[in-house]
């Protein structure tokens, strides 16, 4: 299956969580139980530094991606994604141009490692003017 294509924006110094559902061409969930996922956004395709990396291991501000849906009650066999950034996270973040992003899932290891691209696009900032003291 093909990535699917979906833009979005940032609004610096908020929390961001969003949530996809992973499915068949048949429209049944994915079970991403033993799934590991990345997300990266850069500031073009092909730059060699990122504004954000996000994995599978949710960081201490619980900013990452988490198999268990944004809500973190459903069951990896759901298909859910969540797209997790905190307003900590979110607040240093600061760019200009559309930037652009793309999620991968991933199991196995070394040589018998199967990787997805589930979703890409193009990322907008869109700057706060209320800042935290």
């Amino acid at each position: 299956m093909a990535a699917g294509i979906y833009d979005f924006t940032i609004e610096q110094g908020t929390t961001i969580n969003f949530e996809i559902q992973y499915r068949d061409n048949r429209n049944c969930p994915i079970d991403l139980t033993n799934y590991q996922g990345r997300m990266q956004i850069r500031p073009f395709i092909g730059a060699t530094s990122s504004y954000i990396t996000l994995s599978s291991s949710l960081d201490d501000t619980f900013t990452g991606i988490n198999f268990s849906g944004s809500n973190n009650s459903l069951p990896p066999s759901s298909g859910s994604i969540a797209i997790q950034i905190s307003a900590i996270s979110s607040s240093v973040l600061d760019w200009s141009i559309p930037a652009y992003y793309d999620l991968e899932i991933y199991s196995g290891s070394g040589a018998n490692t199967q990787v997805t691209r589930v979703i890409q696009g193009r990322v907008r900032l869109s700057k706060e003017v209320t800042l935290t003291p």
